[in-house]
This record gives structure tokens, sequence and C-alpha cells, in this order.
């Protein structure tokens, strides 16, 4: 971190600045939660501010940006830590911190990252920004991206800190960082079929407050992602294995299997979509299914965030969705609706768990985009019934 702010201090002078691009963005959010088994309802209004600056230099450049977050409506929403006895989580606690500080090197045939960074690898699934919340996640590491010729490339990061969404006031097993000895490699090779890819992504949660080290885990995998054109439209397809075990410190012992496929068309206006998505089970063990402590997990299985963490007997996920895109209606730009079926079961035993319907409505507007979300799980043999609704602004510099 210190190294990357010495570096923008000098390219930041008159004498060396090539390129100052500088970073800003806003968000406006009201989250309303309600939850069958708690007595009231959680009603969270957050603002969040991300200001920076990146200076560049030939091959080399550097990135500072604070983020800050703003309850409102801060005794309304159990946004901190601690359990949430009344009403729902919000998980988008009040919050100052250095968001990024990097430090980066780009050539052609590699890029070298060091400091706080964002990390997405592929879709998300296993390593991911979480955008949706107000604080994201970032890493303290040092990343390789290479491309030794063209259609491969290798993509390699040491991580020795996560910085949660939990913020500055985070603690006991929602932690402001969890410290620990990461290795996340990636390697993608461009095919005639699609992107295929091979993973190791070795997890160290090195905190005993979080879990007991029971996420810490390496898992192996492989992914196919493919699109093709269709007409005017495209069809989109993935899919993916991997086997996850207990690595390092943690006390279980487990071996656990992923497997995903997912199919989309979008027909330049409709838009139909579905998949099949399993995190297995082993014993039915606490934390010996197969969990993704780094993922950003709000993007799958469903919005009610009901399976962050992934149930002893794991959970298998059928989902289908369709919607409709415009262009342009009127003044507004990139206009789109849409709606998820979930059905969810468990892996070992194959027992129903419940179902949920998620809804979107978003909207561009300038450099303001404007969304509207509605998530309701209904359960049947796992969890209690939950709805959620947001209402968002988004804005870019």
């Amino acid at each position: 971190m210190r190294a990357a702010l010495a570096l923008l201090s000098l390219l930041a002078s008159p004498a060396a600045a090539q390129t100052l691009a500088p970073l800003v963005e806003a968000r406006l959010r009201y989250e309303h939660a309600d939850q069958d088994g708690l007595p009231d309802a959680a009603n969270g209004v957050t603002a969040r501010v991300r200001a920076g600056v990146m200076v560049s230099e030939g091959r080399w450049s550097a990135l500072a940006e604070a983020q800050g977050n703003l309850g409102i409506v801060s005794d309304h929403y159990d946004g901190l830590t601690g359990p949430a006895t009344r009403r729902p989580l919000i998980a988008d606690p009040q919050n100052v911190a250095l968001y990024r500080a990097q430090l980066q090197y780009r050539s052609a045939p590699a890029t070298i990252t060091l400091g706080r960074q964002r990390i997405a690898l592929d879709d998300e699934r296993f390593v991911g920004a979480i955008a949706f919340r107000n604080n994201g996640q970032t890493f303290d590491a040092v990343r390789a991206e290479v491309t030794p010729i063209a259609g491969l490339k290798a993509d390699v990061s040491y991580a020795w800190s996560v910085r949660t969404i939990w913020g500055v006031d985070g603690a006991d097993a929602r932690q402001r960082a969890v410290s620990g000895n990461n290795v996340l490699a990636n390697l993608a090779w461009t095919s005639p079929v699609g992107t295929v890819s091979g993973f190791a992504y070795l997890i160290d949660q090195d905190e005993a407050a979080v879990q007991g080290y029971r996420l810490t885990s390496q898992t192996y995998g492989v992914r196919l992602a493919g699109v093709r054109p269709i007409g005017r439209g495209k069809l989109t397809y993935q899919a993916s294995w991997a086997q996850q075990s207990d690595w390092h410190r943690n006390p279980n012992d487990y071996c656990a299997d992923y497997w995903l496929a997912d199919v989309a068309l979008d027909l330049n206006g409709p838009r139909l979509g579905a998949g099949y998505e399993v995190l297995g089970a082993d014993g039915g063990g606490a934390l010996t299914s197969f969990q993704t402590p780094l993922a950003t997990a709000f993007k799958f299985q469903g919005w009610a965030d009901k399976f962050l963490t992934t149930p002893p007997d794991g959970v298998r996920d059928l989902y289908a969705s369709a919607g409709w895109g415009w262009k342009a209606i009127g003044g507004l730009k990139a206009v789109s609706v849409g709606a998820t079926y979930h059905r969810f079961e468990s892996d070992r035993l194959v027992r129903r768990y419940g179902d949920e319907i998620d809804l979107l409505a978003q909207a561009k507007l300038g450099r303001t985009t404007a969304s509207l979300r509605y998530a309701a799980y209904n359960a049947e043999r796992l969890l209690t019934d939950t709805s959620k609704f947001w209402l968002q602004l988004d804005w870019t510099l």
C-alpha cells in the first residue's frame, strides 16, 4: 500500500504525470427485509461514495480510492456486527476505509498488480468483488496476469488479507479483514467452442473467530464458457465442475463436488435462461459441504441470501429465467425487466428446501442507473420465509 501511494505522489507531480483519471461513484439505496420468526422488519437507507485517482505514466500506474458508507436510517437495520436478533440482516454497515491502493505494471505479455485491489475470476462463483454490497470485497495481494501466447492466459494471485464487506467495525465471525495465505490460480485458453479454464483456489481463512478455520479449503476444477450468434441474438452457455476438500488448519475432513450447467438465449429483446447448480455434501456435518467464502454469492442461488453458507447436506438449485430488454425507451437507455425462479433441494438425501422468485427492473439515464429488485423465499424444510425489496440509484463519473 505504501509503495502504491508513494508512486501515486511521484506520478502526480507536473514533471512526470502523463495521465490523471479521477474515480468517483455514488450509490443511494433503500433495502427492506422481512423474515418469519423475527419480530421486526429491517429498513436500511444507505449512501455510499467512492472517490480516488489513477495516475499513469508509460507502463506504470498507481491508484488510490477511498470509500464511505453512511446509514441514513441506521437504527432500523442490523447492518452492524453481532446477531440479528430482532430484524433480518442488511449487510451494509457504516464504514470509512481505504477501498483500493495499488501499483500496476502493464506490458503486452504481462500485468502485475500489487496492493489492495479487486479480484474477480470467471463468473465470480469462487472469487469475486461482491459489488452489490456497499462496502465490497478487496484483496491485499500481488497478482500476475500473463499471456505467453495468443489465446492463453495465466492469472495467479497471492493474497495475504481479504478485506470484507463488514467494514471498520467488523469483529468476531464478521471480521474487518481475514488474514491467511490464499493462492488463486486460473489458466484460461480461448478455444473454438469457448473459453476453457482450469483453476486452483487455496483459501486460507486464518482467523479462529471465522468458523474455527473451517472455511479453509482447496478447490480444483474446470470450466467452459462460450457464446454463439443466433441471427440478431446470441446463445451463451457454461459448464463447470470442481472438487473441494479441507486444507491447512481446517479441523474437518471432507470432500465435496460442485457442478454447473447453464444456458441463456438473448434474441435482441426477449431473454430466456435455465440452469442447474449443485454444491455437494460429504457426510452431512456442518461446513463439510462445498463452501464459497470468497464468492460474489449474491449473484447465485437467489437474492434472498438464504444460502450464503452452504447447508450441511449441500444444495441443488434448478432455475429458469425470462425477461425483455430494450436499448432505449424515450430518454432511458439499457432498459430491462426480468424474473428468475429457483427450486432448492438438498444434495444429500434429496430433500426439498424451498422456492424463490426474484424480480428486476432497471434503466439508465445519463450517468445514473436506477434499479428495482424483489426477492421472496418460500421455505419448506429449511430456513424461514423471507422477502426483500431494493430501490437503488448508482451514479458513476
